[in-house]
This record gives C-alpha cells, structure tokens and sequence, in this order.
C-alpha cells in the first residue's frame, strides 16, 4: 500500500456520521463515507443550543443528518476513546487504557473501520489525526497511527506547530496536557487544520468514484480545539470577554465526592475570573476555527457532486470541562467528559434536521457505517444505528458505557437516559456515585449514600455489571 507523508495544500471536506432513509439497496454498497474526528471538542455548538459558540457549518450539517444528544464515549481521552471506536471494541478489549497504549498487542489481527471498508473494495484514507498522536508536539508525523488501516496518509502541519515559544501556558513549556492558547494574525489556511482540509478536498477529487470506479472511506482528523488553543484572531474577535460567563465551582459541590472522581491538574482550580475568560475565549476561537474547516468540506462536497452519494459523521472523541464541578480538560467520568457531540447525515434522510435522545454509545458507529454502506456487519458488539436514524424518537440503547483510569485500577460508569451510576475500583470499593439528572442536571447531589434511591442504586449496579459482560465481548 502506498502511503505518504505530505503536508497537503488542497481544499477540505468536515462533518459527522450520514445514514439513509430507505432499506439497504445495492446502490448503497457504493455510497462513499467522509468520516471527521475531532479532538476534544465538548457540545458547545450553535445546533446543541448553545448561546454564545459560532458554528454555522457544523449546524448545517446538523440540518441535512441527524443530531445525537445522548451520545458517550466509551474512555475520556484521545487513545483508548479512538481506539475503541476505530474497532468497535470497548476500551478493557484492546487493551488501551492510556494514550501509551497499542490496541495491536491485545487484538493482533482486529479489522478496524477502514480495514472493513478497504476489505470490500474501497479506497481507505486519512488526513490528520484519526488513531492516536500527541498534540502538538506529533503534529506533521503519524504518531501511533495504525498502518494497517489506510492506504494512503497525510499528515498537515502549520504555523500553529511552529509558535511554541509564544504560547501562553499555565506550566511553563507544557502545552498538550495544560491550558494554553494563542491568538494569531494569520489565516485559516496556514494553519494544520486548514491545510488538512484542503488535503481532504484534493484526495476527494483525485479519488471521486467518477474517475477511479470505487468509493471511498475518506477519515479527517481536526485537532482543534485540543490544547493549545491556536486560531487565526478574527475568531477570537468574535468572542468578546465581557460576554463570556465562566462556570464557577459551586461551594460544597465536591463534598460528596470520591476521592478518586477528583481529577484536578495544577493551577486550574485557582484560576481567576480573568483568566478563566481568556482561555475559554481560546477554547470558543478554536471550535470556530475548526468549523469554518469544515465548511470547507462541506462546500467541496457539494461541488464535487459527491453529497448525493456520501455518509458524513463528525464526531469528537471525548467531551471537555470549562470549569464544572471545578474540573478542566478531560479524563473524568462526570457529563462533561463522558458525553460528545454526534451528527449523522446522509442523503434522502427522511429525519434530516431532527435531533434525538436515544442513549448511543460510540462503539456503535461501526456496525452503523457498515450497514448503511451495504457491507456486512463487523461482529462487534456496538448497535446500529439505522433504527434511530430513520426514527429519532426510539429511545436507543439501554445505557451508555464509559471507563477510565485511575491509581492503577478503573472508574466504571453508566448512563441511562435518566441516571448515572459509577463505580470507582472493582464493586465500588473507593466510591460511588448516583445522579438523577431529570432533577439535578448538574451533577450536584451524589444519590449513592441517600437510602431513598436505594432501589434505583441496585438497579444501576446490575445494569453496570450487564455493561461490562458487554464490555468483555
């Protein structure tokens, strides 16, 4: 297989996960997919509702797919998220519970996504980060990216990889895993998401399936918003400080907590009103920048013809805390981290535009693609999701689960459409906690001690051991 190491200077495509309205036709089998992951993006976006972020393009994908509201993912961080998704398996299956992990040494012979769509006759690939790299100092290589799974690879990078020296960070010289950010007098196509979106755009045109006879699995990793937020400043500009109102910890909010549900990182809880302004408005600059990416794609979709025939998913691997409960970033195993953005869309939806609640988990996006694509299904344990496509009001699946790591063990979640329950060490032994978020959409009151709720506390504690049988498969 030819692969390449090119920065890419072309026009790009972004989006989320199409479907069709109708039962599978043999046309289908040749529908093409444009699948884009984006990094650590959270539901702060104009077609989620919310007030101030700016995200015109990413809303009219909303308009031609189906919005998810419930959708988890299956481990807060970059790897072990992307891996799981990227094979259909849960995190305790590949093994990857860390982004040092390699799902190849647990599933030596696993057939991830593009794999089963290269298997049936597609072109299969990528532009920017799809499996795991760190970000930024990875930007521009193929990090831990999985050979076996593309054809061809191009890895962009740009001007916001060579600012180190001039990013604002809260830990001197640390820019990935810590609050940092940068306003640039620069344009979107300098930057790495520009350029990968143009590299999407030329690898769409040279492979139309007018000119090569077969479709294509074209993936497009966005790094933005990740850390640090770089963005040209007139996305900045469209955030003025005095309008943003940062979440504050609410005192005794973490009274009730478990130790382990803790995950502070240095200086972040300390973190004047000021501060905490100018790095949301980072945070929002950055979504925007990589909006406007995927109008990008969008636009070149629909020039190329290729909307007519194509399924579009945009995703985020995890969700991201601006200040709730007093956390930042990622890694827990509250809402904020849990929870992602989903959009699916695909042409003759009959439910284009509407959104839906039906608890979905992130491992089902394989048997989803596969199907609306006419292939055969994969055998992993994630659902289709062509049900709730074609009817949003289903209420999906029974719940949603979500692991994470901490002190050398795990924190096991599940989300239901009314409750979460979470179990920190095996049966719970360094905590629990219950929330009801038809009362308490904050996540304020921990239920698990409160002998009222007893019985809803057994029945999230089987439904959580029902998860992890799933899990193991």
């Amino acid at each position: 297989m030819k692969r390449t190491r090119s920065i890419g200077t072309w026009a790009g495509l972004a989006c989320l996960v199409a479907c069709a309205g109708a039962a599978p036709q043999a046309a289908e089998g040749r529908r093409n997919v444009l699948f884009i992951a984006v990094d650590d993006l959270n539901n702060d976006l104009g077609c989620y509702g919310h007030p101030l972020v700016r995200s015109p393009h990413v809303d009219r994908l909303a308009k031609r797919g189906v919005r998810f509201d419930r959708a988890y993912c299956q481990y807060p961080v970059c790897n072990p998220s992307r891996s799981s998704f990227l094979t259909g398996r849960y995190p305790e299956k590949t093994g990857v519970l860390s982004n040092a992990g390699d799902l190849r040494k647990a599933l030596p012979d696993a057939v991830t996504l593009p794999q089963h769509f290269t298997k049936h006759g597609y072109f299969a690939a990528r532009v920017g980060k799809l499996f795991h790299y760190g970000v930024p100092n990875q930007i521009g290589t193929d990090g831990a990216d999985d050979k076996a799974s593309w054809q061809k690879v191009v890895n962009p990078r740009g001007v916001d990889r060579e600012v180190h020296d001039k990013i604002h960070t809260l830990e001197p010289g640390q820019f990935g895993g810590t609050l940092s950010w940068l306003k640039m007098e620069t344009r979107d196509e300098e930057h790495t998401d520009g350029i990968g979106a143009r590299a999407a755009v030329g690898l769409m045109e040279e492979n139309h399936p007018a000119k090569t006879g077969k479709p294509f699995f074209l993936a497009v990793g966005f790094y933005r918003p990740h850390t640090p937020y770089v963005a040209p400043a007139r996305w900045f500009d469209l955030y003025p400080l005095d309008k943003i109102q940062p979440e504050m910890e609410r005192p005794g909010d973490r009274d009730d907590m478990p130790a382990p549900a803790l995950r502070d990182r240095k200086g972040q809880r300390e973190l004047t009103v000021e501060k905490r302004r100018e790095i949301i408005q980072a945070y929002y600059a950055s979504i925007s920048h990589m909006d406007a990416q995927v109008g990008v794609l969008l636009d070149a979709l629909d020039r190329l013809k290729l909307a007519e025939n194509t399924v579009v998913v945009f995703v985020s691997d995890h969700g991201y805390h601006l200040g709730h409960k007093g956390l930042w970033q990622k890694g827990d195993l509250f809402e904020g981290s849990a929870r992602v953005p989903l959009i699916v869309a695909a042409p003759g939806m009959k439910s284009a535009g509407r959104g839906t609640s039906a608890v979905t988990e992130l491992v089902d996006l394989y048997p989803t693609l596969a199907e609306l694509c006419g292939l055969p299904a994969p055998g992993t344990p994630g659902t289709s999701l062509r049900p709730v496509l074609d009817d949003p009001s289903l209420p999906g699946k029974e719940s949603a689960y979500t692991v994470t790591s901490v002190r050398g063990g795990l924190g096991r979640t599940v989300r239901t459409a009314r409750h979460r329950y979470t179990e920190w060490g095996d049966g719970g032994k360094d905590g629990v906690e219950l929330y009801d978020y038809e009362k308490d959409p904050d996540e304020v009151t921990n239920l698990a001690k409160d002998a009222a709720h007893a019985k809803t506390l057994e029945a999230m504690k089987a439904l959580l051991a029902r998860a992890r049988e799933r899990a193991a498969r």
